[in-house]
């Protein structure tokens, strides 16, 4: 398939999508529905802690508020481990090659539809606050050309060295400031909300928190590799149950695991404090969410709306935490690509925990079924709304999830599919590098890879992955997008391009021989069209 049918193709769902919405969805009978919907997405949590007292942080709000009442989904993924193209996938309901939300700069144009549309075409007040991070053309110069750079042949760290930091005293609850801003904004817009009113609503606020901070002394371009919290939401940690996760030696590590592990600036020596005390600022940050969470519930209870409101709780990501010697998330592992889900009725209570694995693109048709909507054609997912008890138009579910990872940090395109207890990933075109193959049963911590001793499974898993998604193919196609980016940025900074490119975010490393990476990156433009480890 050429570029130019691969971009018709994307037009092509557009267009289908945005005829939908602005004539089926206003023509069609809606079915009756008096839901509204408080929909709560944080960013960077791993999904294993929820659902269980037995974790070092307890997450009491969530679990008194939604697990002990609603549903918990124990194996929700994310559809791409990283904030933007997640977020597509979760707003758009397509996966991430379909829409071609490659890395944090390309997410969804202008305009493409998303269920919020859907939802205020059939008749809803939507009140969006906080991060969405779903549309094209944001993040920092760096987090882009790291992406379109990748298979350059160097491996230069690109984050700061992740950091513990301790703020405030046993009294300092409020610490990412503008998530409790937002969490205020939309606890006075319940407040407000007239019960008598005819239209449902849906009330989104996007939580940054448990994301590492901005690490600022790293420069304009700086990531997030600061795990800052207070002395207050420690007390929340069980610190008997931080543990240091084992780690393989660098040598022994996968040639993938390796560039992800460098590039993070995590080569270098950690103690066990170190790493400890990383993780449990970081399970600090979680219970920060969990505060927010327990006063958003205890609003939307108190002004009357808990009887007639479904509620969704995710994370468009998780973050690694020190597991595998990384942080952060871009990566497959459970850490990573594990998401928080779940989802509580107004008419049926449940306590019920579903381990069939499901992911965000499941968001979309599972918010229209709420509504009582029509689902747009040639969605990805399936709702959700089943495993409460109660029916779907739109139930057809596969028995697999799949996950792609396309981004900076990572030297070859990423594909996770997850069937049962077996976990598949593959990389690049399938050929340059060994696939990963983990039984989730037998080996939760993903350090025992059964790529070797079960080439059934991987040869029934890799075929299984080639009939949901062209990896080859889409390999390819991303390496010419980030071939072609790469070069148009270039040439359109002029006799600036030296200067900019030697201080983002790996100035540290590209200083030590400009003119050698330079000549290496300019293979870019006479590289033939293949990945390199």
């Amino acid at each position: 398939m050429s570029s130019w049918q691969k971009r018709s193709l994307s037009f092509a769902v557009f267009l289908i999508l945005t005829a939908f919405l602005m004539h089926d969805v206003r023509t069609s009978p809606i079915k009756k529905r008096f839901s509204n919907i408080l929909f709560i997405i944080c960013d960077a949590m791993d999904g294993r802690l929820i659902g269980s007292n037995d974790k070092a942080v307890a997450m009491k709000q969530i679990n008194h508020h939604l697990v002990s009442k609603g549903v918990t989904f124990l194996n929700a993924y994310t559809n791409s481990p990283i904030c933007c193209p997640s977020r597509s996938a979760l707003w758009s309901g397509l996966h991430v090659h379909i829409t071609e939300s490659w890395n944090n700069f390309k997410g969804l144009p202008p305009g493409f539809p998303t269920w919020e549309d859907s939802l205020i075409a059939g008749g809803y007040d939507t009140k969006i606050l906080g991060k969405t991070d779903y549309t094209a053309g944001h993040h920092t110069v760096s987090n882009r050309v790291e992406a379109w750079t990748r298979n350059v042949n160097f491996t230069l760290a690109q984050e700061g060295r992740p950091t513990p930091v301790l703020v405030g005293d046993e009294a300092t609850r409020r610490i990412q400031l503008s998530d409790w801003t937002n969490v205020d904004k939309a606890k006075e817009w319940l407040e407000n909300r007239s019960q008598l009113d005819d239209k449902p609503f849906l009330l989104y606020i996007g939580i940054n928190l448990p994301h590492p901070y901005k690490t600022t002394q790293e420069g304009p371009h700086a990531g997030g590799s600061t795990f800052k919290t207070s002395p207050y939401w420690l007390k929340h940690v069980n610190m008997s149950k931080v543990t240091v996760p084992q780690w393989k030696p660098l040598d022994e590590m996968h040639p993938v695991d390796y560039y992800e592990t460098a590039t993070k600036n995590c080569t270098s020596n950690f103690t066990e404090d170190e790493i400890r005390k990383i993780r449990a600022y970081y399970y600090g940050m979680c219970a920060e969410v969990d505060g927010m969470v327990g006063e958003l519930m205890e609003q939307l209870d108190s002004s009357g709306f808990s009887n007639s409101t479904y509620v969704v709780f995710t994370s468009d990501h998780g973050d690694l935490a020190m597991e595998h010697r990384q942080f952060y998330k871009m990566s497959m592992y459970e850490g990573s690509s594990h998401v928080p889900l779940v989802i509580t009725s107004p008419t049926h209570k449940h306590n019920n925990k579903v381990k069939q694995p499901v992911s965000l693109v499941d968001i979309f048709p599972t918010l229209m079924d709420m509504a009582g909507i029509p689902t747009p054609p040639g969605l990805n997912g399936s709702s959700l709304l089943p495993y409460l008890g109660m029916t779907s138009t739109n139930h057809e579910r596969p028995n697999w999830v799949l996950s792609q990872y396309h981004g900076c940090n990572v030297n070859l395109s990423t594909y996770m599919l997850r069937m049962g207890d077996w976990k598949y990933i593959a990389f690049g075109n399938g050929k340059q590098v060994p696939p990963h193959l983990f039984n989730l049963a037998e080996s939760s911590d993903e350090l025992y890879d059964y790529a070797v001793d079960r080439l059934d499974i991987v040869s029934m898993m890799d075929t299984k992955l080639k009939t949901v998604i062209n990896y080859p193919l889409v390999s390819q196609q991303v390496e010419m997008y980030n071939k072609q980016s790469f070069l148009e940025w270039k040439n359109s900074l002029g006799d600036k391009y030296s200067d900019t490119i030697a201080n983002l975010r790996w100035f540290m490393d590209f200083q030590k021989d400009v003119k050698g990476n330079e000549l290496k990156i300019q293979e870019i433009g006479r590289a033939s069209c293949r990945e390199r480890v």
